[in-house]
């Protein structure tokens, strides 16, 4: 491998409810094959002890994925690597910190310009999951008579729904590590102010027999703000898990197209 592609680092952000942990088989391929990898929990997640009931905001939510880019030298950037709800995170950093990212990739991610600040968005990036009967568990955080503010996929759903096509042993994995996940963050407007966009190329990668984002929510998404490369993979919701050396191939394909 190429000194220069030895040289590319990549800041993996899981989804709702996940931690760093699940990046366990690509951070092994990855640093097997000589890249960089940070693999960070956000607040509330994995092992961050925050409660996910006092997170309302996607700043706080975000924080130690805004406190790792804001330590980033200027000097030096990044191929941040969203997954799912992850996304969010992804293009609140685009804005944040687009001086700094080489390239944004989302896996099977939200994809919205400015987060949930339409009806239409909703339509897109919002997991519709009422097919598979009540499928959520709901904590109140701020009272029973207030939003709930914090979710989990019910113990039943968990492998039928996120990693139907995974093997038996990471979906049993993950149901010891996941963890209610804060709804507030995830569920406004993402507001760049002045700041473009546009100017961090963005990879999308498909999951066509993804249960929690549809293929055609992914599409709508992709079609509504076009990423500069489309991928796709023969996967359930969790490609980590059930194609990890295809979504490993797909990443490296991506990062090894960024004009230097």
């Amino acid at each position: 491998m190429a000194e220069t592609q030895r040289k590319k680092h990549f800041v993996l952000v899981h989804g709702a409810s996940h931690g760093a942990w699940c990046w366990y088989k690509i951070r092994s391929l990855m640093e097997t094959g000589g890249y960089k990898v940070t693999c960070l929990d956000l607040k509330g997640a994995g092992i961050n002890q925050s409660d996910p009931d006092t997170i309302l905001t996607l700043e706080d939510y975000s924080y130690p994925l805004i406190k790792f880019m804001s330590n980033l030298p200027d000097n030096e950037k990044v191929i941040m690597v969203g997954h799912s709800a992850g996304g969010a995170s992804l293009t609140d950093s685009i804005y944040r910190f687009g001086k700094k990212i080489e390239m944004v990739i989302y896996v099977a991610a939200t994809m919205l310009k400015h987060g949930f600040s339409t009806d239409q968005d909703v339509k897109d990036g919002r997991p519709d999951l009422s097919e598979y009967g009540d499928v959520n568990k709901f904590r109140y955080g701020m009272g029973p008579d207030q939003p709930p503010t914090s979710v989990i996929l019910k113990d039943e759903f968990q492998r039928q729904i996120l990693y139907h096509m995974s093997p038996l042993e990471d979906s049993i994995l993950a149901s010891t590590l996941l963890r209610p996940g804060p709804i507030r963050p995830l569920s406004g407007r993402i507001d760049g102010g002045d700041l473009d966009a546009e100017g961090v190329p963005r990879v999308y990668i498909r999951t066509m027999h993804d249960r929690v984002l549809k293929a055609e929510q992914q599409e709508a998404m992709v079609k509504k703000w076009p990423p500069s490369q489309v991928f796709v993979l023969n996967s359930d919701h969790s490609p980590f898990f059930s194609t990890p050396f295809d979504l490993f191939s797909l990443l490296v394909k991506a990062a090894e197209s960024i004009k230097v």
